[in-house]
């Protein structure tokens, strides 16, 4: 499981601290604060001694101080990004900033719910243009559910589209071959399938994948399941390798959503991908299940800290608390998903409720989901020497 997005926070001089952090986002908007620093040089000094994927810097108004720590922060490390949060007049200050290299720029007060979605957005846009260059390979999240009726389309769905808005190019996978619902659910109909794509001979690329990918209103692309279970068997272990490959050279982020069990398709999948996002419900037969697919990625060797776990309908009353369900899995969910009356009627639409309902508990939660996979830089610690950040360089 990808962790939270790591963020510093610069303090320049006159800025009200108490104002700042009132604004800031918390760990469930998926940013984690790691430190706010009062002082443009204690910040540089911060900087190269901390993990962090994304500056902040707060500024009283226009500052030259604040200017020169943008364009030494660029330079240090041109894919994280940073971003300017002014409490005073920005007349002529914006522009300055966008120069100096600033990625966005956000004048306060604001509230945290925004702020954390405009530092998604440019740590996913930084991670796009990698991508896009070549530096980067693209997320493959694997949504599985040993059991179904779990709601792996809808967290597959949603999931999607809530990192689609967040800002990142994302591709949907139907691996359902024989009763595939991703396209029912995206209310998308299947003019082009995979199997029409298995059907069209020669080598693969990024421009005649496009061609058999269907678009959906969230930005969300989608390449959807056979439209008759005899088509399965024309998608080979081979040929999803080769797609899977093309796809993460081309977006920002790989959902798949898969059928129940592990079918050498599924399996294929798994060892191609980046995570796993396993999805449980509040029951004891889809609990016994999700416990031993937990198990069987064990023994596959899958990497625990790249496994997420969400609970659907975790609000359901059924004589199963949240501590029965981390006693009988082996581990606390990830992310709890309430029930909703509205996500049957955003199914019915072919939108993710997300959309529908973005102020819903449900939509808060696919968010915080998408928030352990938006894009971001493997954190290290930078040590050695400390640039003075007065000092223009060429």
């Amino acid at each position: 499981m990808t962790g939270a997005v790591k963020a510093l926070v610069a303090l320049d001089t006159g800025v009200s601290r108490e104002a700042v952090q009132a604004c800031l986002p918390t760990a469930a908007n998926g940013i984690e604060i790691v430190g706010v620093v009062d002082g443009i040089e204690e910040t540089w000094n911060t900087l190269q001694a901390t993990a962090t994927d994304l500056l902040l810097v707060a500024s009283a108004g226009y500052s030259d101080r604040v200017l020169f720590l943008i364009d030494g922060a660029i330079r240090d490390r041109p894919e994280r990004p940073v971003i300017v949060l002014s409490q005073g007049s920005s007349n002529g200050f914006v522009q300055r900033a966008f120069d100096a290299g600033a990625d966005d720029f956000i004048t306060l007060p604001e509230t945290s719910d925004r702020i954390a979605f405009a530092l998604q957005k440019a740590v996913a846009r930084k991670r796009g243009a990698q991508i896009a260059s070549g530096t980067a390979v693209a997320e493959l999240i694997c949504v599985l559910g040993p059991k179904g009726g779990t709601g792996k389309t809808l967290t597959a769905v949603n999931l999607a589209s809530a990192m689609a808005e967040a800002g990142s190019n994302v591709v949907a996978v139907d691996l359902d071959l024989q009763f595939g619902d991703l396209g029912l659910a995206l209310g998308l109909a299947p003019d082009r399938t995979i199997w029409d794509l298995t059907q069209a001979g020669g080598s693969l690329d990024a421009e005649k994948l496009d061609a058999y990918l269907m678009q959906h209103s969230s930005g969300v692309k989608a390449l959807l399941a056979p439209t008759r279970p005899d088509q399965a068997s024309t998608v080979t272990v081979e040929f999803l390798r080769d797609v899977y490959a093309t796809m993460r050279s081309s977006f920002d982020a790989v959902i798949v959503d898969t059928p129940p069990g592990f079918t050498p398709e599924v399996i294929a999948s798994i060892d191609s991908s980046s995570h796993v996002c396993m999805v449980g419900m509040l029951d004891a037969l889809s609990l016994k299940n999700t416990k031993l697919g937990l198990e069987t990625l064990d023994l596959m060797g899958y990497d625990r800290d790249k496994i997420s776990l969400v609970l659907n309908r975790a609000d359901t009353r059924v004589g199963i608390t949240r501590e029965d369900v981390e006693a009988i899995v082996g581990r606390r969910p990830d992310v709890f998903v309430p029930s909703n009356r509205d996500i049957p009627r955003a199914v019915n639409e072919g939108l993710a409720i997300v959309s529908v309902d973005p102020k819903s508990e449900a939509a808060k939660a696919f968010r915080t989901l998408a928030g352990l996979y938006l894009p971001q830089e493997e954190n290290h610690t930078r040590a050695g020497s400390r640039l003075s950040l007065f000092r223009r360089r060429g």
